[in-house]
């Protein structure tokens, strides 16, 4: 071993670039759309489903974003999961920096999303957004995404199908049936309305598929979209005057 390379000092270096996951979206410009989606391919071993106790669930976050020409609001609007009573919200307006490219919605929605996050002064349980987790063709949709940034509990509840197909379940509420892509299963078509048109969960991150069809019926008691999507969509348009 050569003493003088034991005993001199560490050169200066330059630190290395911290990888795309952690700089995108809160530092950095947005990705190209090859990017993005190898970006999607590298994440998505890092999604965990694992039960959720929903009876411990405190409080839930919806988070929704509305879109006029050239402008959006992402809103998030926190509900107490027992009383669905509003307890917390906030908006982001912001210009859209992501093209709209179908599967790739997470580029555009989650930085003003992470936005509205932050500005809340309550922590919540679990996020519920409108849109979809496993059920995507690179298996890592909006709602993984978030939850692998935030390593929260997440999950998507969408108003039709993205990928796969599922057969429509009874039509009592409660009634489910598999939502099924290349023989894989990546989410439900859940009927939270007797007779009316289902919806399709998966999950995002952190909670399995009965974990979240529990979750969402609990939260959808009154009408078919659960009531933290529906409170956040409502007002991002308000926000947006749409």
């Amino acid at each position: 071993m050569n003493a003088s390379a034991t005993n001199s000092e560490p050169s200066p270096s330059t630190p290395a670039p911290s990888p795309p996951s952690t700089l995108w979206p809160r530092a950095a410009e947005p990705p190209s759309v090859e990017e993005a989606r190898a970006l999607q391919d590298r994440l998505a071993p890092e999604v965990r489903a694992e039960p959720l106790d929903v009876e411990r669930v405190g409080l839930v976050a919806g988070l929704d974003v509305s879109y006029t020409e050239g402008r959006l609001v992402a809103a998030a609007v926190v509900l107490s999961a027992r009383t669905l009573e509003v307890v917390d919200s906030a908006t982001v307006a912001s210009e859209p920096r992501f093209p709209y490219v179908p599967g790739l919605f997470a580029f555009r929605e989650l930085p003003p999303l992470i936005d509205a996050i932050d500005r809340l002064g309550t922590a919540p349980d679990v996020f519920v957004c409108d849109g979809f987790g496993l059920a995507h063709p690179r298996r890592f949709g909006l709602a993984c995404h978030l939850g692998v940034l935030l390593d929260r509990p997440t999950l998507g509840v969408g108003k039709t199908p993205f990928v796969g197909r599922a057969e429509p379940p009874a039509p009592e509420r409660g009634a489910w049936s598999p939502l099924v892509d290349d023989g894989e299963v990546v989410g439900r078509a859940l009927r939270t309305r007797t007779g009316v048109k289902p919806v399709y969960v998966s999950i995002g991150h952190r909670v399995d598929l009965d974990s979240a069809t529990e979750l969402v019926l609990r939260m959808a008691p009154n009408y078919r979209i659960p009531e933290p999507i529906r409170r956040a969509d409502r007002l991002s348009r308000d926000h947006l005057g749409v």
